[in-house]
């Protein structure tokens, strides 16, 4: 397994698209793959947008248990530290990102590969796709921020129902629960995605980097917090190259031409 791509990193236009490369194992996650993915994200370079997506019929069918932790001396205490030091800093790197991230999923996408996927900002699957919590029927719990984000994005009752009874949430019911961003056939997946994906790499990325932080920590925040946070944000956007072109733009009634700067 160490010598395992796990992962591959392609630029397509001003978008990186990091394809999770375990086909033949519904890429199952090894904690040296979020490491890999933890890696990636801390080097985008000069790319606008990031597209997360799987190789083959799966995003990702959870973590890979048979790739360390049961065979550890102490199960338990390797799970901890597999979560703390690889699993859990990918789904940070995500949040943390300053361009915005939009996910694929055919397939699965459960456990820890449901949390990746709904970390990002905009979430698009197939109709073959479908979200799964099943840690309750191994007689565990919820990971990778699930408990957090869940509650969040689809409200109490139904985070609950997906996590206590551990059954698939399929596409257009994650859709209908407003989970996810679309849904749309398994064929134009790819195509979709990568869209959506260019289609906010061509934005003014300064200014959507702090919305998405700014959201995310508006959801932690009082009121007066995010007044002040958004008075500081929008500051800094002011300040971009990208701002005076979008005001040049709207006086002239051109479509603006942001740089991401």
């Amino acid at each position: 397994m160490a010598d395992e791509q796990m992962i591959r990193c392609e630029r397509n236009g001003d978008v990186l698209v990091i394809t999770l490369d375990r086909p033949d194992r519904l890429n199952a996650a090894p904690s040296a793959m979020f490491e890999r993915i933890t890696a990636a994200l801390a080097d985008i370079g000069d790319a606008r947008a990031v597209l997360l997506t799987g190789a083959g019929r799966a995003f990702c069918s959870g973590a890979d248990v048979g790739a360390g932790a049961l065979q550890s001396a102490d199960p338990a205490q390797a799970t901890y530290d597999a979560l703390t030091a690889s699993y859990n800093p990918a789904i940070q790197a995500v949040v943390d990102l300053g361009v915005p991230v939009v996910s694929a999923v055919r397939g699965p996408a459960a456990g820890i590969g449901c949390s990746l996927a709904l970390a990002a900002d905009f979430c698009v699957a197939s109709e073959s796709a479908y979200f799964l919590q099943a840690f309750v029927n191994i007689g565990l719990v919820p990971d990778g921020g699930a408990s957090w984000m869940l509650p969040r994005l689809i409200g109490r009752a139904r985070a609950l129902e997906m996590m206590l009874l551990g059954e698939r949430v399929p596409a257009a019911k994650a859709l209908d629960w407003g989970m996810i961003h679309r849904v749309v056939t398994d064929d134009a997946l790819e195509a979709e995605a990568l869209a959506l994906a260019q289609r906010l790499a061509a934005g003014p990325t300064i200014a959507l980097g702090l919305i998405r932080r700014g959201v995310a920590a508006a959801l932690e925040s009082r009121l007066p917090d995010a007044l002040e946070r958004e008075a500081q944000d929008q500051r800094q956007a002011r300040r971009t190259a990208d701002s005076a072109e979008g005001g040049m733009a709207f006086l002239s009634k051109r479509k603006p031409d942001f740089r991401g700067r």
